[in-house]
């Protein structure tokens, strides 16, 4: 140190980074490895620059490296050595691949749970969404010629087989949905509707199911962190028995989750009321009483199978259903067991207070995508799982510094809050 001019204890940069990096927990501890090959790095020096990368958006490790080649108080924030060369890119990418996911998560519900602890967050309304992360494999650059189909989900990309087909679903304008696929991964968020702080995530294949997700990560937050929840918001996707269930019998909360009209049925037939008619207007015949999952409904089926009188007096079906040919007529189900959707206050005003809530999601992704989340520098499920958790490591790392420096109205400031407020 005695041979430069300036100390590096005194140069702006090391002084607001290492203000940052003051509030971070200590990784926890690995098993040993051997001793055998090159000196090892500190690995709590590694997950700093990761951090560090995310918050300067460098979209490739080679970036991350060049910077620390040529900024050595940046260096010295870190942890690593200035007087010596940085770790080499290959540190930085074995760093995401061997840490084991539930290192990083735990790092992520302590500052969660200090957030909560210092009255920075107040976590009632919680809400879930989730958000894509394309693989960097050359089956989603449109621009590469591949001869057999791209999107074809028994062939998974060579460049990234753990990754899964997913579907993109945007409006370009007002009624006109486009749809278009990728092959990644899904980060799956829990996140507290008012201070827009995530919660809890999970990284899964593409192809997972979204409404899967949702049961757990809600079990997570209630047992990490003994939240009292009032309300969960969420979109039509997350419209499911299981989910609602969850929340008004277990939480005892309130859903404000929007109705899924591809869950909704046409019809609502009262049993032993007028007639259930047909498409063909003929009344169908009551076969008998069926319970799945612990709903019990009552089973109409196409009279022209199950009524000779009837069949005798029709050739074919009067409304020509591809159903009559296809299998023995249509079926109906007619639900007796009470839905939960019920009890939902579907457009009151209170409703709609609640469900505008969800908007908190889109911009708590907004912000982690800032911090390049949704371009991971490495391939593999674990690695990737690993980039967006740090992502969420640095969103709550800096609402932690902010709050504990006096900046308590920054605490999104994901960007701008080193270099702007920490002086």
């Amino acid at each position: 140190m005695s041979e430069m001019i300036f100390p590096l204890q005194s140069l702006p940069p090391y002084v607001r980074y290492e203000r940052l990096f003051r509030h971070l927990p200590p990784l926890p501890t690995s098993p040993k490895r051997s001793r055998r090959g090159r000196p090892g790095v500190p690995p709590e020096a590694i997950l700093r620059a990761h951090i560090y990368r995310a918050l300067r958006a460098m979209p490739r490790l080679v970036d991350l490296v060049f910077e620390l080649r040529n900024n050595p108080c940046i260096v010295k924030a870190l942890g690593f050595d200035p007087l010596r060369a940085p770790p080499s890119l290959e540190r930085f990418s074995a760093f995401l691949h061997d840490t084991g996911s539930n290192q990083l998560q735990q790092i992520h519900h302590d500052l969660v749970a200090k957030l909560i602890e210092k009255g920075a967050i107040d976590p009632r309304v919680l809400a879930i969404d989730s958000c894509p992360i394309p693989a960097r494999v050359k089956e989603n650059n449109l621009k590469t010629g591949i001869s057999r189909n791209r999107y074809d989900k028994q062939k998974p990309p060579k460049g990234d087989p753990e990754a899964g087909l997913g579907v993109l679903v945007h409006y370009p304008r007002p009624h006109t949905k486009r749809v278009s696929y990728f092959w990644g991964y899904r980060n799956h968020v829990l996140s507290d509707a008012e201070s827009e702080i995530p919660l809890a995530q999970i990284t899964l294949p593409a192809n997972a199911s979204e409404v899967k997700q949702a049961v757990p990560l809600l079990r997570l937050a209630c047992q990490t962190y003994g939240l009292w929840i009032e309300a969960v918001v969420a979109d039509a996707e997350y419209d499911a028995e299981s989910i609602l269930k969850f929340i008004v019998e277990k939480l005892r909360a309130r859903p404000y989750i929007a109705a899924n009209p591809r869950r909704s049925r046409p019809r609502d037939h009262a049993v032993g009321a007028d007639p259930i008619l047909c498409e063909a207007d003929l009344p169908m015949v009551r076969k008998g009483r069926m319970t799945v999952h612990g709903i019990t409904y009552v089973q109409y089926v196409c009279p022209l199978h199950y009524r000779k009188k009837q069949r005798q007096r029709y050739l074919f079906c009067p409304a020509q259903h591809p159903k009559y040919v296809e299998q023995k007529g249509c079926n109906t189900l007619i639900r007796l067991t009470p839905t939960i959707r019920s009890t939902i206050p579907y457009g009151t005003r209170q409703f709609r207070h609640y469900y505008n809530k969800r908007t908190a999601a889109e911009r708590i992704f907004s912000r982690l995508l800032a911090l390049a989340m949704q371009e991971p520098t490495v391939k593999g499920l674990q690695a990737v799982r690993n980039h967006c958790t740090i992502a969420h490591i640095t969103t709550c790392l800096v609402a932690l510094v902010a709050h504990q420096e006096g900046h308590a109205d920054k605490l999104r400031f994901v960007r701008t809050l080193v270099p702007n407020f920490l002086v």
